[in-house]
């Protein structure tokens, strides 16, 4: 049931109904539906408004990644009967042009919360009671007082503590380097640190990317694994598994990276992508009584309360599926669980997700190992091709497509892909999987033709 809201807090002794520790893409829109609901809701942030993705994640990242794509593009052009002349990419202003977009979005978003009668306050928040937050601005603290206290200060990128750490660069500063470097090593074998090396690499840096592990991108697929590795290499991303650092030391050559075995390579930057942490340094959360586990993550129910039942956390913060849509609907669900009829939830199951590497992985469901430990027997469909494009253009790129089918219900339960607009495929597939959809509906569908996408509802023979 709702809560009163409104003057109804004033008249309780709360200063507000909510209050917004974060100013990112879920803490937004929770603060814009309680408002749209009629709380009284006072956003906190210190810095531009959009959090992560909007400022230094998913959106740079992609205009950077279309920006990568198209040096690719004008080679590509030859084949098909064009001839481009000489091309020269100009890193100063794409940086601008960049920002000049992010700043147009930090608008957007103040005018999103102003027009909803968000009061946003700017400066560091932290709680101080199961109701209380204090907020240092720059005319000093203040204090408040809430009804509700929504923590939603998503995640920061994370570097270990090793000989030179304090020499490299963490993603947050890749869309600002100057100079251009070019001579870039990339640590890490996450989505973020295969992104970054196909971006700066198709941007004209000479890219080595080191992963510690036996293969890149843990937790996706084993084939859109190996699969996307063998790209990645052909694209010229110097990809170097079970490659560890040892230090890096600053020289007149440049950063001097120290690999475990011996190995020496010299870079103008050298990229941490090693992993990211919930962002709760100095949020004051134990000494409240609110319970942190892993990483430091905000221990939540499934409508997002914390251990404290007036303080709620969702988004990266909780550390369970880091992606900005499913911030996004978390906040949906603790607006509505807060200031509405409390009806909605938000099921895990079948979470699309794009990775912008070249070419680009679209994924939804299960991979083939863990449909394997849930379901026991599986069909598998996998079609590995040269895409239409590249019959003309003289590019090796190819195109992996993978369906995992539940053999007792013929439901599909996994589809994964390797190729051009992989992310803008798999969204529509998405769909289907959401609503059940199984490996006969998928045959009875007509394909649009000649696509890559119709590769998905074609595969007749199960290759397991």
């Amino acid at each position: 049931m709702p809560h009163a809201q409104g003057e109804g807090a004033r008249a309780a002794g709360f200063d507000c109904d909510l209050l917004v520790i974060g100013g990112g893409s879920g803490g937004v829109r929770a603060a814009r539906m309680a408002a749209q609901r009629n709380a009284k809701v006072i956003l906190a942030e210190a810095a531009a408004l959009g959090g992560t993705c909007v400022n230094v994640g998913c959106i740079p990242k992609k205009l950077y990644s279309y920006a990568s794509h198209y040096a690719d593009d004008f080679r590509d052009a030859a084949g098909f009967g064009w001839h481009v002349g000489e091309t020269r990419f100009d890193w100063g202003v794409l940086k601008a042009n960049r920002a000049t977009e992010i700043t147009r979005l930090n608008g957007v978003y103040q005018k999103l919360l102003e027009d909803a009668g968000v009061e946003i306050v700017t400066g560091w928040a932290s709680v101080t009671g199961p109701h209380g937050v204090r907020v240092r601005t720059e005319r000093g603290e203040r204090e408040f007082n809430a009804r509700h206290i929504l923590v939603a200060t998503g995640g920061r990128p994370s570097v270990p503590d090793f000989p030179g750490c304090e020499h490299v660069v963490t993603s947050d500063g890749m869309f600002d380097l100057e100079p251009f470097p070019g001579r870039l090593v990339v640590v890490g074998g996450g989505y973020i640190a295969c992104e970054f090396a196909s971006i700066f690499n198709g941007l004209g840096a000479r890219v080595t990317q080191l992963y510690r592990g036996e293969q890149v991108l843990r937790g996706f697929d084993a084939d859109v694994r190996r699969f996307i590795a063998q790209e990645m290499r052909k694209h010229g991303v110097d990809l170097r598994t079970n490659a560890d650092v040892a230090s890096v030391e600053k020289t007149s050559a440049g950063l001097e990276v120290k690999l475990k075995d011996g190995t020496v390579l010299v870079a103008d930057t050298v990229l941490y992508a090693t992993g990211r942490v919930p962002n709760v340094e100095n949020l004051g959360l134990e000494a409240a009584g609110v319970r942190l586990g892993r990483n430091g993550a905000v221990v939540t129910d499934d409508f997002y309360a914390s251990s404290v039942p007036s303080i709620h956390a969702l988004g990266d913060v909780i550390d369970r599926v880091q992606l900005t849509p499913v911030a996004i609907a978390e906040a949906m669900v603790l607006a509505d669980r807060l200031f509405g009829e409390g009806r909605r939830s938000l099921d895990y199951e079948f979470i699309p997700t794009a990775v912008f590497t070249h070419p680009s992985i679209g994924t939804v469901g299960h991979t083939e190992e863990e449909a394997r430990g849930r379901f026991g027997r599986v069909d598998i469909y996998r079609s590995d091709f040269k895409p239409l494009r590249h019959t003309l253009s003289g590019s090796g790129e190819r195109t992996l497509m993978k369906l995992v089918v539940d053999a007792a219900t013929d439901r599909v339960v996994g589809l994964h892909m390797v190729g051009a607009d992989a992310g803008e495929i798999v969204q529509g597939f998405a769909v289907a999987m959401k609503a059940g959809a199984t490996k006969a509906v998928f045959d009875a569908t007509v394909g649009i033709h000649p696509t890559a996408a119709e590769e998905f509802v074609t595969m007749r023979s199960a290759v397991v």
